[in-house]
C-alpha cells in the first residue's frame, strides 16, 4: 500500500499492465501538505549529501534560494520573505525574562526531549520517566490543559511545586476529571482548586465516557507539546505501571496538536463537565443513584446532548408547525421522563400557571417521575401522587396511575382542566383504560412517550398524533449513549436464488418463499454451521429467529431440535398461554430459540435475547429495525447482541439500500462507501461483517437499484394511480432524494413515465432537473413567499415589488437555472416557469412538503429588512449572494473563496466547510474549523491573513467599527443533498480572541445557539 506522490521514478517502476496498479488524483484539501512533505524529504536528503558535510552555511544558502524562488512567484507570497534563514545557521532556543535589579536573567529548565521531536515513552532504560518528563515540561508552559479520568493525591502531589509556580506567574491551568467509581480524591481537587487550577468534573458515579489521559503544554513560541497515553494522575500510573505514553510536538505534528485542542475545548464547553465544588463532589461520591428520592439534588440536572436535540425538535413542532400533540419515541433508559420534565419547565415559561397530569401504570415510575420533575423545576413541593392510597389535595399537578384514574369520575373535571397531559408507555394507549382517558381530556398540549409505538395487534397509537412521530431517538444515538447494548452483525450468504420468486406490491410472494425455504435442508445446515461458528455458546444463547411463514417457523424449529438445540415455533395463531410459556422457557434457558412470524417485531420486552436471526428477506427498514431492536435491550450479564442475517440472491426489485440506510444513516453513496470500506464508522462495540458473497450481493443490488430506480418509481405510481407526491412518498417508503436523483429526475418525469402526463415544453426536462437543487429549502419565509407567487395565474409583477420579495425571486432563479443560462432577466425566467403547468404544479407540491418538514425554528437574524435569510436555514452559495444583492439573474457572480466583504451591509460573510477533504476522514484538514460549544466557533482565516493586516484588524475590531460577521457552515461539500451541499446559516457572531498568525485562529461567539443536532454531528469530540 502507498500514499506516494507519483514521480517519474515511481512511474518508471510501474508494470506496463495498468490493471496492476491504482492511481488517484491528489485531494485538493490535502495536496498542500502532501506536496510539502514530498519536497521536505527531498530537501533533507539533498542537505544530507556528502558535499554538504560540515557546510551548514551551504545548507542555509540552498534553503534561502528555495525560499526566494517561492516568494517571487506571486506578490501575496512576499510576506513570507522574512522566513529566510540566518546566514550563520543558528537556532534560537530560549528568550529569557528580564531580571530584577542587578541579578542575571535565569534560564528555564529545558524538557528532557527536544521541543521539535516526537517520542514514545515505554518505561525503558535510559529514557525519561513520565513523571520526570512532565515536571520539566511545566517550567516553560504558557498554558496547561489536562484530562485524567482519575486524580488522586499521591499522583498530583509531585507536581504541586511546579503547578504553584505556574499559577504565581499567572499561567492558566485547566483540568477535566470524573467521579467514576469514586477513585478521584477530593483532597487532590481541593489542593488544586486552592492554588487556582480551573477544575471541571463529570459528576456521574454510574458510568463515564471519559477515559482519556492526556496533557497539553501550550507555548506561545509555537513549540507546544502534548502527552497522550495510559497514565492517570496516580502514583502507580506515573511511576510503577507498565504504561505507554506518546509525546507529540507542534513542530512535527501540528495537526495532532490542533486535534487535541479542538477535542479539549469541546469537552470543556460541554455541560456534562461542571465546575468543581467540594460539597457537590462529596454528594456525588456518596450518592448511589442519580435520582433515588424526592430530595433535591445539590446541583441542577441538565439534559444530555441527545435530550437537548429532542427538546429542540419538540419546540419546532409547536412553534413552527403548530402541532400540539406530540409523540416521543426513544429507547428504554434514554431519559424520556427527563425530557418531559424539561419540556414542561419550558412550557411554564410561557404558561406560568400550566396545570399538569402525568399518567403511568406503576407506582415506582410515578414516584421517580415526581422526583425528576421536582429536581428539574427546583421545587421540592411540586406535584402530588395519585396512586395506591395517595390522593391529591390540590389536584393541579398530578402524577397518577392509569388504574387510579379508571376508578374516578373524569366527568367531574372539565375536559380542558389540564393544560398539559403526559402519558408514559403510550403503546398501551389502545387499552380501554387509556382510551377512556384520551377520548375525554382536551389539553392544550398532549405528549405521549414510548419505546415501541407499533403494536402486535396491528393498532397504531400514532392515530392520537395525526399519524406522526414528533421526536425519535435514532438507533445510533441510543447506541452511542450506551442506552442499548452493542451488536455484532454478520451478513452470511445462504446460497439461495430468489430472483425468480414472484414479486407483487407487498414484496415477495410469501407462499413461494416459504416453499423454497422449507424444501432446502442445505440452507438449514448452513444456518446451523453459522450459529455454531459465530455464537459463543449455543447452550447459553437466547435467540429469536424471524421466519417467512408459520410453516417455515415450524420447519426451522424442527431442524434445530434435531440438531440438539431446543427450539419452538410461535405465531399469531399460537394461544396466549403457549406464547407466554415459550417466553418463560427462553428466559430460563430451557428453550434456546423461538422461531416466529412477525410476532416479536415490536411491543414485546425480551431483554434476555442475545441472538437474532433474519431468516427471510426483510426489505422494510421499519420491520428490520423493530426485529433488531428485540435484542438490543441491556440486561445484566449480556455483553452484546449477535445478529445473523442470511442473504441470498434477491429479486431485482428488492432493495437492500433501505435496510443499510436505516442502520447507517447518510446518503446512498455513504452506504456504498461504508460497505466497501468495511463499516469503519460505527458506535463503540458495534461491528458489521459481510462475507464476500453477501457483500457482492448487497453491492450489486444497491448499484443495480440506482439504475432501475426511475422505472421502479414509475411502476409503483402506476400501481397507486395518479396520487400526489406526498401520498406517494408516504405509501411507498421512497424519499425526495429518490424522486430527484438520476439523469432524468423529478416528479413530473415519473408521472410522464407512468403515463399520467405528457411533456408541455422543451424546458421541462431542464426545469425538472433544477428542482433537485431545491431540496435544501427549509425556511418558512421562502416557502410561503414562493407558494403565494405560484398560486397566482401570472408571474409576479417585478415593478414596485419590495426588495426582499425581489431577492427571494432572484434566489429562486439561481435554483431553477444553471450558471450557463443565467444571462437572462428575472421576468423572463419567471415567465418560463409559469409557461410550464406541470413544473409549476410540481414545485408547489415540493415546497409544501419541504415547509412541512422544516426542522428549525423560524427566527429573523435581524440583518436588514431586505435580506431574506432565516437563522439555521440552508442556502447555496448563489442564494447567499442573491440575498445580499450581490448577484442577480442578469449579472451572476462567481464566488469561489470562503470569505466575502459586502460593503453595503458592512458585513463579512464566511462560508465554512468543516471537512475540507473529499476523504471521509482527514486528520490533517478536518479540525481547522469546528464548533467548540453551541455558541462558540473556532475558525481559521486564509493563510495570508495576519492580525496586523487591514483584514485581520477588521475582524478583531468589528464591533468598534460597526461591521458584522456572518457564518455559513456545512459539514462537507457533498452530503445528504443532491449536488453541492448547502450552507447552514449560523447567524451573526462576535470576536472573542485569536491565536497565531498567517493564518489566524479566531474564536467567534454566536449571537444564537446553533441547532443541537448540527452541533452534535459537527463538534470536534463527542
Amino acid at each position: 500500500m502507498y500514499e506516494a506522490v507519483l514521480t517519474e521514478y515511481l512511474r518508471s517502476r510501474l508494470p506496463p499492465d495498468e490493471r496492476l496498479y491504482r492511481l488517484t488524483r491528489l485531494d485538493r484539501a490535502e495536496a498542500p501538505g502532501v506536496l510539502a512533505d514530498h519536497l521536505a524529504r527531498i530537501v533533507e536528503k539533498v542537505l544530507s549529501a556528502p558535499q554538504f558535510d560540515d557546510d551548514v552555511a551551504g545548507q542555509v544558502a540552498l534553503i534561502n534560494d528555495i525560499l526566494r524562488y517561492l516568494t517571487d512567484r506571486a506578490p501575496s507570497f512576499r510576506l513570507f520573505k522574512d522566513q529566510s534563514v540566518d546566514q550563520e545557521g543558528q537556532e534560537l532556543i530560549e528568550r529569557l525574562r528580564p531580571a530584577i535589579g542587578l541579578a542575571a536573567p535565569i534560564s528555564l529548565e529545558r524538557p528532557d526531549i527536544a521541543l521539535n521531536q516526537n517520542a514514545l515513552l515505554v518505561k525503558a532504560k535510559q529514557e525519561p520517566a513520565l513523571g520526570s518528563a512532565l515536571k520539566k515540561e511545566f517550567e516553560s508552559a504558557d498554558r496547561v490543559d489536562l484530562l485524567s479520568a482519575f486524580v488522586v493525591w499521591n499522583g498530583i502531589r509531585i507536581f504541586m511545586d511546579q503547578l504553584t509556580r505556574l499559577r504565581e506567574r499567572g499561567v492558566a491551568i485547566r483540568l477535566l476529571t470524573t467521579t467514576y467509581t469514586g477513585i478521584t480524591d477530593i483532597r487532590a481537587l481541593d489542593e488544586l482548586a486552592k492554588i487556582g487550577v480551573d477544575v471541571k468534573v463529570s459528576y456521574d458515579t454510574g458510568s463515564t465516557r471519559l477515559h482519556a489521559k492526556a496533557w497539553l503544554f501550550e507555548r506561545d513560541t509555537g513549540f507546544s507539546t502534548a502527552y497522550i497515553g495510559s497514565s492517570n494522575l496516580t502514583h502507580t500510573a506515573l511511576h510503577e505501571g507498565l504504561e505507554w505514553n506518546v509525546r507529540l510536538t507542534e513542530a512535527v505534528s501540528p495537526a495532532l496538536l490542533e486535534r487535541f485542542r479542538s477535542a479539549f475545548e469541546t469537552y470543556w464547553a460541554d455541560s456534562l463537565f461542571e465546575p468543581y465544588d467540594h460539597a457537590t463532589f462529596a454528594a456525588a461520591i456518596a450518592r448511589d443513584e442519580r435520582i433515588a428520592t424526592t430530595e433535591l439534588l445539590p446541583f441542577d440536572l441538565q439534559p444530555y446532548p441527545f435530550q437537548r436535540e429532542m427538546l429542540y425538535e419538540l419546540e419546532v413542532e409547536r412553534k413552527v408547525h403548530n402541532r400540539w400533540k406530540n409523540l416521543i419515541v426513544a429507547a428504554t433508559g434514554s431519559g424520556k421522563t427527563v425530557v418531559s420534565a424539561f419540556d414542561y419547565r419550558r412550557v411554564r415559561d410561557e404558561w406560568p400557571d400550566a396545570s399538569l397530569l402525568f399518567v403511568a401504570h406503576r407506582q415506582e415510575i410515578l414516584k421517580q417521575t415526581l422526583a425528576t420533575f421536582r429536581n428539574v423545576l427546583r421545587d421540592g413541593d411540586f406535584g402530588e401522587l395519585m396512586v395506591a392510597g395517595d390522593r391529591p389535595r390540590d389536584g393541579k399537578h398530578v402524577f397518577a396511575s392509569i388504574q387510579s384514574l379508571h376508578h374516578v369520575e373524569l366527568q367531574k373535571l372539565p375536559p380542558d382542566f389540564y393544560d398539559v397531559v403526559i402519558v408514559d408507555e403510550f403503546h398501551h394507549a389502545e387499552a380501554p383504560t387509556y382510551t377512556r382517558l384520551l377520548e375525554y381530556v382536551k389539553p392544550r398540549l398532549l405528549i405521549g412517550m414510548t419505546a415501541t409505538p407499533e403494536r402486535t395487534d396491528g393498532l397504531d397509537v400514532k392515530r392520537w398524533f395525526d399519524g406522526r412521530i414528533a421526536v425519535e431517538l435514532r438507533l445510533w444515538d441510543a447506541l452511542d449513549q450506551g442506552l442499548l447494548c452493542p451488536f455484532q452483525y454478520f451478513g452470511v450468504s445462504d446460497g439461495v436464488d430468489l430472483s425468480g420468486v414472484t414479486w407483487s406490491r407487498g414484496g415477495y410472494d410469501t407462499k413461494e418463499l416459504a416453499n423454497i425455504y422449507t424444501a432446502n435442508d442445505v440452507r438449514v445446515r448452513r444456518i446451523l454451521d453459522t450459529v455454531n461458528n459465530l455464537v459463543e455458546s449455543t447452550a447459553k444463547m437466547k435467540a429469536l429467529g424471524f421466519c417467512v411463514s408459520v410453516e417455515h417457523a415450524r420447519f426451522m424449529a424442527d431442524r434445530f431440535n434435531q440438531a440438539g438445540i431446543p427450539s419452538t415455533a410461535v405465531s399469531a395463531a399460537t394461544d396466549n398461554a403457549q406464547r407466554a410459556q415459550a417466553l418463560r422457557n427462553l428466559r430460563s434457558g430451557q428453550t434456546k430459540v423461538i422461531f416466529s412470524v412477525d410476532l416479536f417485531n415490536e411491543g414485546l420486552d425480551i431483554p434476555d435475547v442475545d441472538t437474532v436471526m433474519f431468516l427471510r428477506p426483510t426489505e422494510s427498514a421499519i420491520v428490520f429495525l423493530q426485529q433488531l431492536g428485540r435484542g438490543l435491550r441491556r440486561t445484566e450479564g449480556k455483553a452484546g447482541l449477535t445478529v445473523l442475517d442470511f442473504i441470498g440472491q434477491q429479486h431485482r426489485r428488492f432493495r437492500f439500500e433501505e435496510r443499510f440506510r436505516a442502520l447507517l444513516g447518510g446518503t446512498r453513496k455513504d452506504v456504498l462507501d461504508q460497505i466497501e470500506d468495511g463499516f469503519p464508522y460505527l458506535p463503540a462495540g458495534c461491528s458489521i461483517t459481510l462475507d464476500r458473497q453477501s457483500q457482492r450481493e448487497i453491492l450489486d443490488n444497491i448499484r443495480g437499484s440506482i439504475g432501475r430506480l426511475r422505472s421502479q418509481l414509475a411502476e409503483r405510481l402506476q400501481e397507486l394511480g395518479d396520487v400526489s407526491l406526498g401520498e406517494f412518498l408516504q405509501r411507498t417508503g421512497f424519499d425526495l432524494n429518490d424522486v430527484y436523483s438520476g439523469s432524468s429526475p423529478g416528479w413530473t418525469e415519473i408521472r410522464r413515465q407512468a403515463g399520467f402526463v405528457a411533456p408541455t415544453s422543451t424546458d421541462e426536462a431542464a426545469m425538472s432537473k433544477a428542482l433537485s437543487r431545491m431540496l435544501h429549502i427549509d425556511d418558512q419565509l421562502r416557502v410561503a413567499s414562493y407558494l403565494r407567487a405560484l398560486a397566482a395565474p401570472q408571474p409576479p409583477q417585478l415593478e414596485g415589488l419590495p426588495q426582499q420579495e425581489r431577492r427571494l425571486l432572484e434566489m429562486l432563479h439561481f435554483d431553477l437555472w444553471s450558471a450557463d443560462s443565467t444571462r437572462t432577466t428575472l421576468d423572463k425566467s419567471l415567465a418560463r416557469l409559469f409557461d410550464n403547468a406541470n413544473i409549476k404544479g410540481e414545485l408547489s407540491e415540493l415546497l409544501g412538503l419541504l415547509g412541512n418538514n422544516s426542522s428549525h425554528l423560524d427566527i429573523d437574524p435581524q440583518i436588514s429588512s431586505d435580506v431574506p435569510l432565516r437563522l439555521h436555514a440552508r442556502y447555496s452559495r448563489n442564494e447567499i449572494l442573491a440575498a445580499f444583492g450581490e448577484a442577480a439573474a442578469d449579472r451572476p457572480v462567481q464566488w469561489r473563496e470562503g470569505v466575502r466583504w459586502v460593503e453595503r451591509y458592512k458585513a463579512d460573510l464566511f462560508l465554512v466547510t468543516l471537512n475540507k477533504s473529499e476523504r471521509r476522514f482527514s486528520p490533517t484538514t478536518r479540525y481547522r474549523d469546528y464548533p467548540i460549544s453551541p455558541t462558540l466557533f473556532h475558525w481559521e482565516s486564509q493563510s495570508t491573513t495576519s492580525a496586523a493586516s487591514p483584514t485581520g484588524q477588521r475582524y478583531i475590531e468589528h464591533k468598534a467599527r460597526g461591521t458584522r460577521i456572518l457564518l455559513f457552515v456545512r459539514e462537507s461539500s457533498v452530503g445528504d443533498f443532491i449536488g453541492a451541499s448547502p450552507f447552514l446559516f449560523l447567524g451573526t457572531a462576535s470576536y472573542v480572541g485569536h491565536e497565531r498568525d498567517r493564518p489566524m485562529s479566531i474564536t467567534w461567539r454566536l449571537d444564537h445557539e446553533m441547532p443541537p443536532a448540527f452541533f452534535q454531528s459537527a463538534k470536534a469530540a463527542v
